[in-house]
Formats: C-alpha cells, structure tokens, sequence
C-alpha cells in the first residue's frame, strides 16, 4: 500500500516562515466533504469514468488470451500512438520490466517480445524504427481512441504501407487497432480488412486510459501481470472511499497542492521519483496534470486561466540540474518525491583494497563510500534533498512505495488519476476535455488539406517569417 508523507507541506515542519499553516489541514478537510460529494455526483452521471477500470474481467480475459496465443507469433510489438496513447506504455515498461528491455537477448527477456513505442513523427525516428524492426515478426498496434489522430493516422499509413512491402495481402494478421467500440476510420479499416481489434471505453478519455486496453494489451505481451496492475488499482479506488481527508490520500494530494497554488503562488508541481524506472511514469504525470488542470475557463464558463506547471524531475539525476532552482528559485513550487522502501536489485560499493600488496589505498574522498550501496547512496541522496529543501522553507510531499511490482504501479496510476479527478474539483474546471488543443488540431487538417477544414485554410497572421534573424 502507497503511503504519502505530507508534513513537511506545512509550515511547522518548514523553517515557521513558508509553507502552508497546519489550521488549513481543518479548513480543507471541511470543503473535502462537499469536493467527494460532487466526484460522486458526476460519477453517477457517468463521468470520472476511469474508476470502472478496475472492474475490467472479460476484457482482461480477452487480451491474455490473445497475448498467449497470437500474440507469442511475434518477436517485437510496435505502438504507434501519441500523448496518453503512447506515454502510459512507456511508462509501464519502464517500471515494470528489466532496464533497456530491448537490448536484452531472448533469453534476457524469458522470450518476451521487444516493444517500440512510436509517440511522434520526426521521420528520422520512423524510418530508423522501420529500418531495424523485422516486419515479417512485428506486431503493429495502432491506437486511437477517435480513429482520425493525424500523427497516428499518420503513422499507420506510412507502416501499412512498409508491412504490404513486405507481407502482401497477409499484411492485415501483423495489425491489431485499439480505437472506439462503434465508430471511427479505425474501426471502419478494422471492418473493411479483417483486423482485429479492442475498445477504449467511450467514457474514458487518453491520457486515463493506461489501465484500459491501451496500455494493458501492450503490457501483457512483454510479460507484465495485468491482473496485478488492475488489483493495484482497485485498492486506490478504495482508499478514495474514505470521506474523512485524512484517511484519503489521492484527496489530500490535490488538495494540498491546490492550496499551495490557490494560497501561496506554489503553481509548479514537480514530480522527482528517486527511481530510474519511474522516470518515464514522472514524464506520463505531466501530461495527466497539465492537459487535465490547465483551463482558460472553469466549468461555469468563467474565465479563469488556471492551472499548475508540472515539472518531471528524478533523483538523484536532477539534484545536479533543476535541485539550484528548487532550492533558492522562488517560492512557487511543490516538489512530490517517490521512494522505493524494497528495491528489488542493490550495487555494493567495493571496500577499499587496504589489505591488497602492491594496491594503492583510496585517497578520503573516496574511501568513505567503500563499504556502502548504490541503493543506500540514492536513499541518502534523497533524505538530505528534502531535508535541506524543508530547511530553506520549500514544500514538500512523498509518496512512499513499498516496492516496484504491477500492484504497486497500477495503485499509482489510480491513484494520481483519482487525485487529479479531486483537483478539478478544487480548481473548479473540467479535468476531462482539453479545447486548448483544438485550434491547432484544425489548423494542422487545413494546411494538409483534409476536407471539412477548407476556412481554416488561410495564412497565419502569426508567422515569425518577417522577424528572423
């Protein structure tokens, strides 16, 4: 079970002067009954759709089954898909199987497939995909919730094509969509070509959908316990039960980094789990934060521009980078560490070679780490980061995690997306549409052309053409 460490939010465990006064604690808790109230109320009229996802039986039964079955006719898995299509995945992967997965031999990966992750359309990086993957042992999952992304549709034909170079008619057995249940080009192709495919739930937006079918079928075919990351996540949803703040830690997550935005200016929330495996599930938190927080106006049509900075940071990499900022940068940050308290893997130091003839003894300044551990290292690292943080008055949380296992990481996905569920409540905006996107979605399908979008199609006053040096 994930444990969140929060005193040091507060002004008494501060240096007296920053950080919120511990009296806020009663007056969140307070305004927390009518926050759970309405997260009820809109679940029921069938928003916050991600909750459902732990219920998930037949679906999970379905996607084993094909990652047993056809699923172990291939030797590399190949996402094509952007933003929450593409950067759950990654996420997973990172956390849950060995580092550099895809330079392990077979043997390495018990025979597991190797899984690209293609997330953008810098040809560079497609065609340097196409040129190493094999196509006759590859299997191209394409995901898009609406069918009609323009860098995944992108995408998909620029492989379609590459497949039928290869493969012919028998293209269509190396594809496998990921799109809506009843409607979108994707499902239309799907109908057309014999591909198989699977839903995203209509209720469940991107950047939420790493616990559905999106990132499950990707994580089933490299070995990953989907039931174990659904289990996780179940016992996130029933934490979030609770009505009393203090025994509901995805709600104090959001209300306290929305007090210390709506109090204190503290509008940059930086996530630094001291985990390389964490890493990429800190880069999935800032779209999930961002898109889902950053809104010009709230849901009464209200004109606000609210919205915290999310920042991914890891430990102890960024001590020697962003750490100058965070410690004496102004006082408008948040800083959200993750601990791993059972690593699974330790490194030892040597001891210095004292005792060996002929071998010079290490001078000080190195001899003191002989003896320790990398892990014992990192965790030194991070309890002295946020102790000097705390005595220069800057805010603080951690999230305490027992080990990296799928229960563990499906409990943080459901987590941090019920605490940004709360966080719309607080900021009083819609966490699940994103219309700061739509101008350049549109833009994008005039200038290439795409029917429908004909008075979009005009020169863009805003070009910097004229102002170039």
């Amino acid at each position: 079970m994930i444990r969140l460490a929060y005193g040091r939010m507060l002004r008494d465990r501060l240096d007296g002067v920053h950080g919120l006064p511990r009296a806020r604690l009663d007056e969140l808790a307070r305004r927390f009954a009518g926050v759970q109230a309405e997260v009820r109320r809109r679940r029921g009229a069938g928003e916050y759709g991600f909750y459902r996802l732990v219920e998930q039986g037949e679906t999970v039964r379905e996607i084993a089954a094909f990652a047993e079955g056809l699923g172990q006719a291939y030797d590399h898995v190949l996402v094509l898909g952007i933003g929450g299509s593409a950067l759950g995945t990654r996420a997973l992967l990172a956390a849950l199987r060995r580092p550099a997965w895809n330079e392990w031999s077979d043997d390495g990966r018990e025979f597991f497939p190797r899984l690209t992750v293609l997330d953008n359309i810098d040809p560079a990086t497609v065609s340097a995909a196409l040129a190493r993957i094999d196509p006759r042992r590859v299997l191209v999952n394409v995901i898009s919730k609406s069918g009609g992304t323009a860098e995944t549709m992108a995408q998909y034909l620029v492989v379609r094509a590459w497949l039928e170079d290869a493969l012919g008619a028998a293209a269509h057995r190396h594809l496998v969509f990921t799109t809506d249940p009843a409607r979108g080009a994707l499902r239309d192709l799907a109908a057309r070509d014999g591909i198989a495919t699977l839903a995203v739930p209509p209720d469940v937006g991107g950047r939420f959908s790493v616990l559905s079918p999106v990132g499950l079928l990707p994580a089933a075919l490299v070995g990953i316990d989907i039931d174990g990351l659904l289990a996780g996540a179940r016992q996130a949803v029933e934490r979030a039960e609770a009505d009393e703040l203090l025994r509901n830690p995805a709600g104090l997550y959001a209300a306290l980094h929305w007090a210390a935005d709506a109090d204190l200016g503290a509008r940059v929330h930086v996530f630094m789990p001291y985990s390389d495996r964490l890493r990429e599930l800190a880069e999935w938190y800032r779209q999930l934060w961002a898109e889902s927080l950053g809104k010009r106006t709230s849901r009464d049509g209200v004109e606000v521009h609210a919205g915290p900075t999310p920042v991914a940071a890891v430990g102890a990499t960024d001590q020697h980078s962003q750490l100058q900022l965070f410690m004496e940068g102004p006082y408008d940050k948040v800083i959200g560490f993750a601990v791993v308290e059972e690593p699974d893997a330790d490194v030892r130091i040597p001891p210095p070679p004292d005792d060996v003839p002929g071998v010079t003894p290490l001078p000080p300044d190195l001899a003191y780490l002989s003896g320790h551990t990398l892990g014992g290292l990192l965790r030194a690292e991070y309890a002295a980061t946020a102790t000097a943080l705390a005595r220069a008055g800057r805010m603080s949380c951690t999230l305490r995690l027992p080990r990296l296992d799928a229960g563990t990481v499906g409990e943080l996905i459901m987590f941090f997306q019920i605490a940004t569920g709360y966080a719309g409540v607080f900021y009083g905006v819609d966490p699940f549409d994103q219309p700061g996107v739509e101008l350049g979605k549109r833009l994008t399908y005039a200038a290439m052309g795409r029917p429908g979008y004909e008075r979009d199609a005009q020169p863009m006053p805003e070009t910097d053409d004229a102002d170039i040096v």
